[in-house]
């Protein structure tokens, strides 16, 4: 994201710095989908095996507020 902000600062060309933005989002993207996954499969896993319903329902809005 600092690189995005330099190029600002810097008055870089706009298409350069929407490539870069662009470049930024996906890698949080696939960050997000990362801890996502990795929660599924250990705090998740384990919630359902005890019957822990708030989690799920947690992970419900978390989903939520990913996806949009």
């Amino acid at each position: 994201m600092q690189s995005v902000i330099k190029m600002v600062e810097k008055d870089q060309d706009c298409s350069d710095v929407l490539v870069q933005l662009a470049a930024v989002i996906a890698a949080l993207k696939n960050t997000g989908k990362l801890i996502l996954e990795e929660h599924i499969e250990t705090c998740i896993v384990d919630a359902v095996t005890v019957g822990n319903q708030q989690s799920i329902d947690d992970l419900k809005k978390a989903i939520d507020r990913f996806v949009k």
